[in-house]
Order: C-alpha cells, then structure tokens, then sequence
C-alpha cells in the first residue's frame, strides 16, 4: 500500500517534515512586539521536562516519500555526493550536469537529419519514399524525376517549417532562461553569475521574489529560526504558500561560509517534486533531510528577505526539468480506424497494379510475332544496324515485373499523401476554434479552453463514458465552515448572510488585525468561547477551536489595507479544508497570527498565547489523520489531533461512548446534507509518555531505512486513547451549471461515473443535487468487507437488475473496490455498471480511480474520459482515452498531464455536445473524400490504360497528376473540415440525444467507405468514357483528351463536396470556386509552356463545342445518382440530424415537442 498509494497520488509539499533541531524551545522568540497592556505574550519553557528537546517534526507518511527511497538505505552506487561550498570536489569524481537547460529538440546540424526520421515514422511516407525512388529507374520512370518527388517534398517541407519554427522559440526560450543572473559564492563573497555556469556543490544567495536556478538545500534564511516561504506556481501550479526549513546546525554556520565544511549524500535525480532523501554529516553529525529542506527550480521565493543553500541538482538533472514532458501522445480512434480503409485501398492498389500487369502480359503474348514492328510499340531499334536491336525489351518476365511497378507509380495517390497534412491543418483549425469559444471562457479563473493535445479532436465527439472527480471538478472546492459538533450537542443556526456582525478583530501593538475572510458564526457557540473555562461546555468549545488553530499546515500571512491601521490576516495553506478551519476558529475567537518552525502564537479573546510546537505529524493517506504536540502555557503538553471518523473513532478512548455516539449522529445528518466532515479528539501527555514518543521520533527521523514507514509508526502509537472534542461540517458547493450539465451528459447517453474520496452519505447527497442521481432511482449499495461477501454482493445486484427495467443506481465504496480490482470480479462490477444510470464510487484511493477507468476501458470499445482537478486524479486522466484537466485550487497537475484543459465542469456540454459533435462529423467526412477524390483520379488513369494496349502511359500530365492532391482539390476539403456545421450550436445543445451520431460511429464507417467507393467507380466512369465515346474516331490527340479529363475530375469531385456542405460563407465559396478556377488556369500554363507535352492542347479543345457538352454531360451524370440517393434516403429514412436540420431550417426547433419521439431513442445500453 506505502508505494501503490505513493505513486498513484503525491501528496501536497509538507510544510513541517523533517524539522532541524533547536537547541532549546525556549530559544525560538516571537517576531511580534507586544506592548499593548491588552495583550500579554505567555511563554512557557520545559526545564522540567528533562533538560532541553529538539523539536521535531513528523512525517506526511509513505505518500510524503513518493518515488524516493525511503524504503531502502542510500548506497553509494545510488547516491550523489555533494561537497558544500567546494565544487570542484563534487564535481571531480561525479559527471554532474551544468544548470544550463535545453529544451530544444534539434541544432542546426542535427535538424535535417533528426527531423527527416521522425517524419518518416509514419509509414505513409515511407511508401511515398519508396515510389519516388523507384520512379528514379529508367525502367520505371512514368514521371519526371523532379515531378514525382513534389508531393513527399512539399509534405515534409510544411511539417519541417513548421517544426523548425517551434524549435526556434524553444531556443530563444532557453537563452533567455539561460543567461538570468544569480549570487553565488565565490572567493569569499557573492557575485553575480549567469544561471548556465552554476555547478553543483556551489552556494547561492536568493533574495526575495527571485526565482531559484536550481534544486538547493537550504543552509540558512533571513528568518532567524531557518524558515522560508516559497510559492510554487511554476512547479506544480499552486499558488498557495510552502514552507521549507534549514537546520540549526546549518544556520549557526552559514555566517563563515569559507570554514563550512561538510557533505550532502542525496538519492539520484528523480521526477518526484514531493520527496527528497538526503543525510548531511556536518561536523561529525549526520543530519537527516528531507523534502521540507529542499527548493526546487522554478519556485519563487516570498516573505523571505534572502534564503542560503548549496547545489544538490542542476539543469536538466533538477525536478522541473525532468517533469518537463509536453502533454500526453495520444492518437484518435477515428484515425486508428483509417489504417483499416488504408489497408483496403491499397489491397484495391494492388488489384489495380496486378490487372494492369497481366493483361499487359496477355497482351504481349498474343502479339509476340508483331512486336518489332507496331509503330505505338516497335519492340527494335533499326538506326543502329540492318539488323536493328532491342529498344528498351527486357523479355516478358521483366516487361510484366516493370509493368506491375509502374502501375504503382502512376497510381501512387490511391493513398492520399496529403491526407495527413490536411488533417493536421483542420486539427489546428479546430483547436483555434475552441479555444476562442467564449461559452468555454471561464472569468472567475479568467482561463480561457486549452487543446494541450491536437490530434485527438475528433475524440470528444465519441465518448461514452465520462469518470469525474467530485471536490473540485464538481464542486467549487472554495470550504466554507457551516457546522460544529461539540461534545455531541451540534451547533449549526448561524447568524443570516446580512447580519452586521463585521467578524472577529483584535488590536496588537496598535494596529488592528482581522481574518481575511468572514466566516457566519453560531451566537450560542460564539457565546460559549467568550465564558473561557467557566464551564464544562465552554471548556470543550475553547479546545475545539483552540484544536482547529493549531492542528494544521497553515501559514499565516500579514496584509496591508488601504487603512494603515488595520491589517488582513491571510491564511496560506495546500489544504482548502484547513484554511475553511483555521478561518471558523478566527471568527470564534482564536486567531492564529503567527506560524514559525518552533511556534505559534494564537490570539484567544484577547490574549496573546504562544504555544511550542514540540512535533508535528502530517496528513497521510493510510491514518487519515495528523496530529501536532504542543507546549502549552499552563505548563502542559498536549496532543491534539484531527481526521476521518473512520480513522478517529477507532483511536478513540471508549469511556467516552455517549458523546462518540451523538457525534456519529451529527456526522451522518451533516454527510446527508452533503458536507465535509472531520473529527477532533486530543489528550494530554505525561513526562514519561512524551520522553517515549520524542526517542522513538528521533529514531525514526533519523533512520536510514523505511524511514516513512516507521514514522507512521511513531505517530499511530501516540494517536490513541484520545477524548472526543467535536466534528467539524464544511460545505463544498457545487459549481454553477454542474446539475444541468451532468442531465444533458445523460441525456446524450453519456454514463456519468462520479469518483470520490467522501464518505458514502455525502457523496449520495452530491449525487442528487448534482442530478447523478435521482429519487425515482433504486439504488444498489455495496459495501464488502470481504471478497466473498463482495462477490455475493454483485451477483445478487447483477441478478435483480436483470429481472427489474427500472433506473439503477450503483453505489460502492472503495473497500470492496479493492476487492474487486486485479480478481475476477472485475467483469461482474462491469455487467453491473452496464445495466446502470449512474455510478458512484466513494472512498475511493487515487490508484483505484485509474484502476476503475482502465476495468472500462479493457472490456469496450467505447471512448472513456476523465476529468479531475488535483494530483490524485492524474493517473485516472492519462488512462482515459481522453483526459481534461480543470484548472481549479488544487494546482495544475491534471492541466499538465491532460489533453484538454478548462475552468468549470459545465463546459464539458459545449466541448463535447457541440464541439466534439462537429469535429468528430468534419473530419469523418474529409477522411471520406480524400479516399473519394483520390480514387476517382485513379481510376480514370486505369480506365485509360485499357484502352491503350494496357501500357502505363497516360493523357493527363505528370505535373496534373501532382497538383490535383496539393492545388486543385486541397483547400476546400480544408476549409470544409474547419468550418462546415451540420448543425447549429442552440440545437445541438437543446436535442443532447443528437450526440448519439459519434457513439454510433454514424460520421465514419465501412460501410460508408464502401457506398463511397462504389460511388467513385461510377463517378471515375462517367468522367473517362462521355469524352472518350464522344470523341471516339476523331483527329483529338490524348493531350487535349487529358486536359478535358483533369478539368471534368476537379469540377466533379469540388461539386461533389459542395453538394455536402451545409453552411455557406464566403470563405466556402472563394475554396470550391477558386480551386476550380486555379486547376484551370494550371492547366493553361502548363500548356503553354513549349518545352511540356501538350503544347496549346488546351486551347484547342477548349475551342470546340463537343468540350462543353462533354463537361456538362459528365457532371450531371457523375452527379445524378448521388443525388438520387440522398434525396430518397432523407426523404424516406431521414437521419436524426436531417430531421434537426429541417426542423432548425424551418424555425420549429425549439417549439418542436414531437420532434424528439422521431430521433433514434437512446436507451440503456446493450446488455453484455
């Protein structure tokens, strides 16, 4: 569980991990000045405790250690060794890396080779690589050697461009990166150095705000007790404060930085940005390190005047450069699908090829005797000698082999090369378009959509399973305190919005603090905490909120206002909960204004109090809980503890029964209200119970092996016998539009999974304001204990679904979860969720939530997405055939490992019922015909072959042949993939069933590739033999034949589309119009070029009225059927969207009632 949880969910940075050692507690004094005769500043110190203690502070648990080596000691073959201040001697038996970066990709030597290889991974290429060299034989050449090579040329020349253009801006990122100035240390004092000379083992001075160069241990801060704010936007995109800490022994040094003397012995480079294993041995001592005494790369450095530390990884080797990958490679199931026709058509090339070989073949045999003397062939050359010799005869085994390789040349664009480009193209034009939708723009994060992943547009008009996340993604995760629970009596009347009650605020040394944030306070609670200890009741309320102060991470912050006498108290912190806490206790009375590594003072009524923070441990996600010990002011050291009740109550001291049970009361109405909640519990230590756990903390602090581990130990045997405080209730509300967006998502026949790590009862009371679920719902509880109760479970819940047609809900928690991933009752779970409405998974680790999206994904074919906003949720986004990050307060983790990334659950509708509707239709259809225009060209050049002694010579030019794909048919199949809407936004979004189009792969299909190809032989046919039966026994030469096929073919294939396209605009019409004009006025300049085949044919022909009548006659019958057929199948079997289009035409749409019960129904799906 220590590394599965580990790798699945990084936790947040710990503020207090491994904590440096204080020579004593008493030593660390207040940054407050308090002379108001108000306010008396308490201080306790702990001689009677046995002489001075280091205070430690604990560990975040396994997950704080992630991907480091906290389970295994540091051998030398697995460490590093960095000498400080001397790095000379780190680097001299060490390849360090220089901290200069690179993130390009290619140099100017290195980019035609480097880039040419990874154009040509793409098969495609390779066979068009292949063609225009074999077109380079004598034997085979059908083209001119230039003409055959333009097509691939051109391709990988955009591609290139393209690519050396985003190199180019990675370069000039990188030197500006390079050349920012930093202080280092050097011949006893600090100067200025560019970032890319900086070497490991030197010693760097940051000043406020600046940002660090490298991955440093810190030595030493402006703060005297060794504390250090960093913000770590740039890393892991959360802009809360983190605190990080130096040792004493490093602080008492770092003033003589010539006479430090000592090494740091470090794990190797990893990507882990939360955990960092290190020992320090500095005068004989060896210290322990660990990710509370790193900053990394990129951090900004805040409330601190200037920080010390020594280089541990540079340049590439540091955190954020070896977690800079760019977003996920993924590639479209449309696109994957396309590989199959691209087997068809080349089968289809092949026939072709092997046709025109053998009846070539057939042909030379039946005229062997005549072969020397047929003018069109005349097998000899008779200018040599009487006798005469052969002319380009190879014998008929060969002549039938070139044949067979001609063909493929001549017919080479069967596969259309410049499909991939234009797919390419549209794709950008697409994402262009999406990001620019202002329905998709979200102001209160002012972030605007990103497509982190091009080539997966078409993707999100497909999907049918969605996995979202709650806190968060759901909902705002912006907590806000509504009740408490003390001494199992609830209080939760708080005072109305509008009340005038300004919030708590208390004069210190002149000026006047208050919390940033108001939070509405219970008056008979308020009142409680204002009676001090009088009574038992008061006496309880003042620990829970004197718990709800100290037992956090949270860093306090000092603002100003634009009144010089008062001041904001902002609270910093990774966890939303424990800010939403730490503000209720505020309002109550129990203001924390100060946070340092060896204390904190609170503000009770009044009076100022300062409480020692002898140890600290972290939340972790195996306890559930953190707990801190303090030093009180009357003497005493207590525990105070918080967490989940199903992790508090066991650790619970039982004599305290009754309030435990009215307290699991409260907290089951709170969870059904929705709410978040958690349970307080503390006791007080004696001498001997605290000298027990600070040796056995030491220990474990400082221990080499499993360290994580037997700090979880440490804490789990501290945390318990604990008396009962409270609970806490925080509400988490739904973001705006959630509950409409999840309906249209079903409606659209879209399974909603919701995954979550709340308890049962709140995640049940999301569900139905969220609309997941509703009250006509039966709902399906599993809760296991066990694998055979869990199989029992299911089997009986996929039975009476079964004989029941009724909505289901299926509900189960992560207990039986972990039953039912990695055994065979994966395909149970799976039958059942097929058969549901919804599904709601609660209490759910963040690897189970990968593990339930893959249990999906591995036994369909149908498209899954996930959607989460915090770490935890990125390994469930990288799983899913498409991934969406929310931009929210957990930081940018799921926007960096995502393919597409936005603000607010609601824009999943427009994204998906929309956007991904028309991209999803777009580029099916110009998949489609760029197979269709390609083919009719083709085709035509077969048709000529039979005609002409079943030799590969052909009518229309070679310089025809090559433009037809780049200029004459391109643009508008690009225009049309960018642009053309089947429907209309507000009708899409009315009529979410129209969804079910791309879920049925009704866009792209074989049987549409295969109508499509019976249409182009017909097509191909009509254009060839009207001119050629037309002209049949006339002095027309096979230029002017050839130019008036190329003509016929580009006005036939751009009509063909024209035909297709639903919305008009003037963009459209210049591509359809201008394309037949440009391959006109192509034709014309080839044609009169003198030194090209075909001088003036076109004139010529073009002279004549049989031209005309030739042109029309083909597009009308090229035409006609295909026409004939769409209009008897939309009139007679219209599609569910013809009927929206008709019915959006006529203005009715959204007075259409009737019209729904017409569409394709979407129901439950297939029972499996």
């Amino acid at each position: 569980m220590d590394s599965r949880n580990s790798i699945d969910k990084p936790p947040p940075p710990p503020h207090h991990h491994h904590h440096h050692n204080n020579d004593s507690i008493s030593g660390v004094s207040s940054r407050w000045s308090l002379s108001s005769k108000d306010n008396s500043l308490r201080e306790v110190t702990f001689g009677d405790l046995g002489g001075s203690k280091r205070i430690r502070h604990g560990s975040a648990g396994a997950d704080s250690e992630m991907l480091s080596m906290s389970q295994k000691e540091i051998k030398d073959e697995d460490a590093r060794l960095v000498y400080i201040n001397d790095p000379e001697r780190s680097n001299e038996n060490f390849d360090f890396t220089g901290n200069s970066i690179k993130t390009a990709k290619y140099s100017v030597f290195t980019f035609l080779p480097r880039n040419l290889f990874e154009q040509f991974h793409r098969v495609a290429y390779i066979y068009f690589l292949v063609i225009a060299v074999l077109n380079q034989l004598p034997q085979l050449a059908v083209f001119g050697r230039g003409a055959s090579i333009m097509p691939l040329a051109f391709v990988l020349l955009v591609s290139a461009i393209k690519d050396a253009y985003e190199d180019f801006r990675r370069h000039r990122s990188d030197r500006v990166e390079n050349n920012r100035l930093a202080l280092v240390f050097e011949d006893g004092q600090f100067r200025e150095k560019q970032w890319k000379y900086i070497r490991v083992g030197e010693v760097i001075k940051v000043q406020s705000n600046q940002t660090l160069p490298c991955d440093m241990v810190l030595l030493a801060t402006s703060d005297p007790t060794g504390v250090v704010y960093v913000q770590t936007t740039n890393l892991d995109g959360e802009s809360n404060l983190k605190t990080r800490y130096a040792k004493q022994e490093t602080l008492q040094k770092a003033n003589d930085l010539e006479t430090f003397d000592g090494f740091i012995k470090c794990e190797k480079p990893n990507r882990n940005i939360y955990g960092f294993q290190a020992n320090m041995e500095i005068d004989g001592r060896r210290l322990s390190l660990g990710p509370s005494n790193i900053i990394l790369r990129g951090c900004e450095l805040k409330n601190t005047t200037w920080a010390l530390g020594v280089v541990v990884y540079a340049g590439g080797e540091t955190k954020a450069m070896l977690n800079n990958s760019g977003a996920p490679s993924k590639r479209s199931r449309l696109e994957t699908r396309m590989n199959l026709e691209i087997i068809l058509l080349s089968l289809f090339l092949i026939a072709l090829c092997t046709t025109a070989a053998a009846t070539a073949a057939v042909w030379l045999r039946r005229h062997r005797d005549d072969l020397d003397t047929i003018l069109f062939y005349r097998r000899k050359d008779y200018s040599v000698r009487p006798e005469g010799k052969n002319h380009n005869y190879y014998g008929w085994g060969w002549e039938i082999f070139f044949t067979f390789f001609m063909a493929v040349i001549v017919y080479q664009i069967m596969i259309p090369i410049s499909l991939y480009i234009s797919m390419e193209l549209v794709r950008i034009g697409q994402a262009y378009f999406m990001t620019r939708d202002d329905q998709m723009y979200d102001e209160s994060s002012n972030s605007s959509f990103q497509c982190r992943a091009l080539n997966i547009n078409e993707d999100l008009g497909q999907i049918k399973y969605l996995f979202s996340d709650k806190t968060g993604t759901l909902t705002d995760n912006k907590m806000e305190f509504q009740c408490a629970c003390i001494g199992g009596v609830d209080y939760s009347d708080r005072e109305p919005a509008e009340s005038e009650h300004t919030g708590y605020s208390v004069e210190v040394d002149g000026n006047i603090l208050k919390p940033k944030m108001r939070v509405r306070v219970d008056p008979v609670l308020l009142e409680l905490t204002r009676d001090g200890y009088a009574t038992k009741e008061a006496k309880r309320a003042n620990e829970f909120f004197l718990s709800l102060a100290a037992c956090n991470t949270i860093v306090p912050i000092v603002t100003n206002t634009s009144d010089p006498n008062v001041k904001l108290v902002d609270y910093q912190g990774e966890s939303p909960d424990e800010q939403a806490l730490v503000y209720a206790a505020a309002a109550y009375g129990f203001l924390l204004i100060e946070r340092t590594s060896g204390h904190i003072v609170i503000n009770v009524r009044g009076e100022m109090q300062r409480f020692n923070v002898l140890g600290l441990h972290e939340f972790d996600s195996d306890r559930k809980r953190m707990s801190v010990i303090l030093g009180c002011p009357d003497m005493s050291v207590k525990l105070f503890v918080k967490g989940a009740d199903s992790s508090m109550f066991s650790v619970m001291d039982e004599s305290y029964g009754d309030v435990i049970e009215e307290t699991k009361e409260q907290l089951h109405a709170y969870s059904s209200d929705g709410l978040r909640t958690l349970v307080v519990g503390m006791r007080k230590l004696n001498d001997s119970e605290f000298e027990q756990w600070h040796s056995s903390f030491e220990a474990a602090s400082t221990a080499l092996i499993g360290r994580a581990g037997l700090l979880r130990k440490v804490a789990g045997n501290i945390e318990t016998n604990l008396r009962i405080v409270g609970a806490t209730a925080i509400e988490d509300k739904l973001q705006r539009g959630v509950p409409e967006a999840i309906e249209s998502l079903r409606i659209a026949g879209i399974k909603v999974w919701v995954l979550t790590g709340d308890k049962q009862e709140t995640a049940i009371s999301i569900g139905f304001s969220s609309r997941l679920l509703t009250r006509n719902m039966r709902q399906i509880v599993i809760n296991s204990n066990s694998l055979d109760s869990c199989r029992r479970s299911l089997e009986e819940a996929n039975a009476s679904i079964e004989s029941n047609d009724e909505s289901v809900a299926l509900i189960i928690d992560g207990t039986s979860l972990i039953y039912v991933l990695d055994n065979d009752l994966e395909d149970v779970l799976f039958q059942v969720a097929c058969k549901c409405s919804a599904i709601l998974c609660c209490r759910v680790a963040p690897f189970q939530k990968a593990g339930i999206v893959a249990l999906v994904k591995n036994r369909t074919s149908d498209m899954t997405l996930a959607i989460g906003d915090g770490a935890n949720d990125v390994s469930m986004i990288q799983m899913a055939d498409v991934g969406v990050g929310i931009s929210g307060q957990e930081g940018r983790q799921a926007v960096m490992a995502s393919d597409f990334a936005m603000g607010q659950f609601r824009f999943l509708v427009p994204l998906l019922l929309v956007h991904g509707h028309w991209n999803y239709q777009r580029m099916g259809y110009m998949i489609l015909y760029n197979f269709y225009r390609n083919a009719v060209f083709v085709l035509i050049l077969f048709w000529y072959v039979l005609f002409t002694c079943y030799t590969l010579t052909t009518a229309i030019t070679e310089w025809s042949s090559v433009l037809y794909s780049v200029i004459y048919t391109s643009a508008p199949t690009i225009i049309i993939g960018i642009l053309d809407k089947d429907l209309g936004r507000r009708t899409l979004l009315n009529h979410p069933q129209l969804y079910g189009v791309g879920q049925r792969g009704e866009g792209y299909s074989t049987t549409l590739f295969w109508y499509m190809m019976f249409d182009t032989i017909w097509q191909s046919a009509a254009i060839f033999f009207i001119p050629l039966f037309a002209y049949w026994g006339s002095t027309i030469d096979t230029s002017s034949l050839g130019d008036l096929w190329t003509i016929a073919a580009v006005v036939v294939v751009n009509l063909h589309l024209a035909m297709d396209i639903i919305r008009w605009n003037w963009i459209t019409h210049a591509a359809i119009w201008g394309s037949i004009v440009a391959a006109c006025i192509c034709v014309i300049v080839i044609d009169v070029i003198p030194t090209l085949p075909g001088y003036w044919a076109i004139f010529q022909v073009t002279s004549t009225w049989m031209f005309w009548f030739c042109l029309l006659a083909i597009v009308v019958t090229s035409l006609l059927p295909r026409f004939a057929i769409k209009f008897l199948g939309e009139y007679y079997r219209p599609s569910d969207v013809r009927i929206a289009r008709e019915a959006e035409k006529l203005g009715t749409l959204i007075e259409s009632e009737g019209m729904e019960t017409e569409m394709n129904q979407i129901g439950d799906p297939q029972r499996r």
